[in-house]
């Protein structure tokens, strides 16, 4: 699993997106819809329009990492669809990324 940096955020973009984009679609999608830098460090969660499937995008210093997950059964747990992001702690990403509840993971 791509482990996010510790100190960098890690967020969802909430809005479905088209999973036929690559690398550079998903990074264009967060410069010019979301207002974020791809290239900063920056972990994006992106959601299918089923919600069974992720795209993760990255940026390792030297280019950008994409994980795609597909759950065999069921679906991610998402937040409500809108526009823009939500921020996620690692704990709660780590959840996600497994298939779980990640909104019953809270900091002690």
């Amino acid at each position: 699993m791509i482990v996010p940096g510790q100190r960098l955020p890690i967020v969802i973009a909430v809005k479905p997106v088209d999973f036929r984009r690559g690398h550079d679609g998903l990074a264009a999608t967060v410069q010019n819809e979301l207002g974020l830098d791809p290239y900063s460090g920056l972990t994006v969660v992106f959601r299918s329009k089923r919600g069974d499937r992720i795209k993760i995008l990255v940026w390792d210093g030297s280019g950008l990492v994409m994980t795609y997950k597909r759950l065999e059964a069921g679906e991610f747990v998402w937040p409500r669809i809108s526009e823009g992001v939500m921020r996620l702690s690692r704990a709660q990403y780590e959840a996600l990324v497994e298939g779980l509840d990640w909104k019953r993971v809270v900091a002690r």
